[in-house]
């Protein structure tokens, strides 16, 4: 295996023990799961579930279909987390087995060890049956009661499993080491209607006013990817393969919104190879869902703060859906290697991007990529480790972890080497390559550092090859070595602008801005917001500034949030009451977070903030709920 340059064996790795138990996989270490996966994996999963609105319980077994890596394997170990484990048969003989929870961690749960009911060999296939109910500690379901939906009627539910969240839907292998296919029965009271990141197999009626959904996931997912929603829900076709489903208030919003779904799959397809999931429906959430977006298989959940009216939010699709082979197709073998799934996912979301709308559009976003990086890692901290491409996760939730490190940080590092190597027109047919290597498998960063040596080697020459700091890149911390030279075209309209506000020179009209992409808007904020420690705004040039382009009253939840931080940032209290009602209205962590935490650190907004969190907090999400908390000084 090559690593910097060198070649070394690693055949003599071995297992250890630390605080928190984890195992040697075959090509990496998972330091979040309890699972046996190098011994024993599962490959298959049944899902059979009673969802209960009343009890915010879901009940019923997983059959477990495991293959045996080893010789003479005595157990199944999964990871599972605040569940009711009822019963655990062999399916074959439909004997009891033996089974035991292990110490609970607040982050991972509990190993649940089963005793197979005779020892299987190399190859070997069993299967185990678990009956089971979740919890009302179950992180990955968010049930909503009917006030907190569109239609104010019937409840709604939605599950986020990323990143290890899964064991508390289901006892589960619940690491991206190995991926499963999967089929599922949904029972659910009518009208509900039930989604799965699979696709539909059919819904019958099994008693009076009890629903049930069939699924089917064919192509092998990692176990964070399996996902549910229910709801009062309805569609519109949008494309020949493509569908938005939504609450009937959102719908024709979401089809409006999304209306390019089919260009972007084109244009990923074109890059990459072809879309192999079947479908690519959207669903478009309630407002608390914690992400931009989640790319379920053949289901894609987004906010509704995605909803500008214009469009111009759209490129979190064109995110989710390059998810379909970076990420879902090609998985990171562990959290560690998150950035093997969101960099690339990012790289081939602004190349599709760069189809649709041009290269300066595709630079400007790279541009606003490069900011949220030096966002976060002000935040963390120049020093942490958190802002390393490669983190430490040893004992580490990676729910902890999450910013915009291994999506803006990964970014940079393939946009370096692709100029490295000679730009777009020799580094393009290598990421076909890669994805034509690496699919339906999962990966760490040394396959894709061997792959792209044996890719370039006498293609590129030596020296450029062994130039590369990969040492830095991946375990420097603060931002990456190398700073990027994007296109300014667009940006710089934007900075012009700003100066002339900073400098007093423009009165302002809503002619400045006509015709401009959010992304645009986006920018003009961030140059305002980097000048404003040293050239703070008046309330007055603040209300010139409004008067002239309406930012309280815009749609587009991009420019809303950075309005709402100037406004605060200079003590305008004005935007006190706004910036709590966006709080209050969506729960998508990019806003969320740091707009609380300016609030808290303002001297205007502090009070409001902790009340408003306390008030809402069980609107959010446990996900956003739980960092929120933290940002705040609560105690959760």
């Amino acid at each position: 295996r090559r690593v910097h340059g060198e070649v070394f064996d690693i055949s003599n790795i071995y297992r250890v023990s630390v605080c928190v138990p984890f195992f040697l996989l075959s090509m990496g270490i998972d330091k979040n799961s309890y699972a046996n996966n190098d011994q024993i994996y599962v490959t298959h999963a049944d899902l059979d579930w009673h969802v209960d609105f009343s009890r915010k319980i879901i009940s019923g077994s997983v059959v477990l279909t495991a293959k045996a890596e080893s010789d003479n394997v005595s157990q199944l170990v999964v990871d599972a987390k605040d569940l009711n484990i009822l019963s655990i048969q062999d399916v074959a003989t439909e004997v009891p087995l033996e089974h035991s929870l292990g110490e609970y961690h607040k982050a991972f749960g509990s190993s649940l060890t089963i005793r197979l009911a005779s020892p299987v060999n190399t190859g070997a296939f069993v299967k185990v049956k678990i009956e089971y109910e979740t919890t009302d500690k179950c992180t990955a379901v968010q049930w909503l009661e009917p006030s907190q939906t569109a239609g104010k009627v019937h409840p709604y539910l939605f599950t986020q499993c990323q990143a290890i969240h899964c064991r508390t839907l289901v006892p589960i292998q619940d690491s991206p080491a190995h991926k499963i296919t999967y089929t599922a029965a949904v029972r659910v009271n009518a009208p509900l209607t039930a989604l799965m990141s699979a696709l539909s197999t059919g819904q019958t009626e099994v008693s009076s006013g009890l629903n049930q959904f069939t699924f089917d996931q064919q192509v092998p997912i990692p176990s964070y990817l399996l996902a549910l929603a229910i709801g009062d829900l309805q569609s519109r076709d949008i494309g020949p393969r493509t569908r938005v489903w939504s609450e009937a208030s959102m719908v024709d919003a979401g089809a409006f919104e999304f209306a390019d779904t089919e260009k972007f799959l084109v244009a990923g397809e074109e890059l990459l190879n072809a879309y192999c999931w079947g479908r690519y429906d959207i669903l478009l959430l309630p407002p608390s869902f914690p992400y931009g977006g989640m790319e379920n298989p053949c289901l894609t959940f987004v906010t509704p703060t995605l909803l500008a009216g214009d469009k111009s939010l759209a490129n979190v699709v064109a995110h989710e859906i390059a998810h379909s082979w970076m990420g879902n197709l090609i998985t990171n073998r562990t959290w560690e290697h998150f950035w093997m799934n969101e960099g690339f996912t990012v790289f081939v979301e602004r190349k599709i991007m760069q189809r649709l709308h041009g290269k300066p559009m595709q630079h400007l976003h790279a541009t606003i990529g490069w900011k949220d990086l030096k966002h976060s890692v002000d935040d963390f901290g120049c020093d942490s480790q958190f802002t390393c491409l490669h983190p430490n996760l040893d004992g580490v939730d990676p729910d902890d972890a999450f910013s915009s490190v291994p999506y803006e940080k990964g970014f940079n590092l393939l946009f370096f080497l692709e100029n490295l190597v000679g730009g777009e027109q020799v580094f393009e047919p290598f990421l076909k390559h890669y994805v034509n290597t690496f699919q339906y498998k999962t990966v760490i960063f040394e396959d894709f550092q061997q792959l792209f040596y044996d890719y370039f080697n006498g293609k590129v020459d030596a020296s450029i090859l062994s130039s590369i700091d990969w040492e830095t890149w991946l375990h420097g911390k603060g931002m990456p070595p190398v700073e990027p030279k994007f296109d300014k075209t667009l940006l710089d309209a934007a900075d012009s602008l700003a100066e002339k506000w900073l400098s007093g020179q423009v009165s302002g009209s809503s002619a400045d801005i006509q015709g401009w992409d959010s992304a645009q808007l986006v920018m003009f904020f961030e140059h305002l917001l980097q000048e404003n420690e040293k050239r703070p705004f008046s309330i007055e040039r603040l209300n010139a500034m409004n008067d002239a382009y309406h930012f309280f009253d815009t749609r587009n939840s991009e420019v809303r949030f950075r309005w709402l931080t100037l406004c605060i940032v200079n003590g305008h209290t004005d935007a006190l009451q706004p910036a709590a009602a966006f709080l209050m209205e969506q729960g998508r962590m990019k806003f969320v977070r740091p707009l609380y935490r300016t609030m808290f650190k303002s001297q205007i907004g502090r009070d409001l903030a902790v009340s408003t969190f306390k008030q809402h907090r069980n609107f959010y999400h446990s996900i956003a709920s739980k960092m929120v908390a933290k940002d705040l000084e609560i105690d959760s």
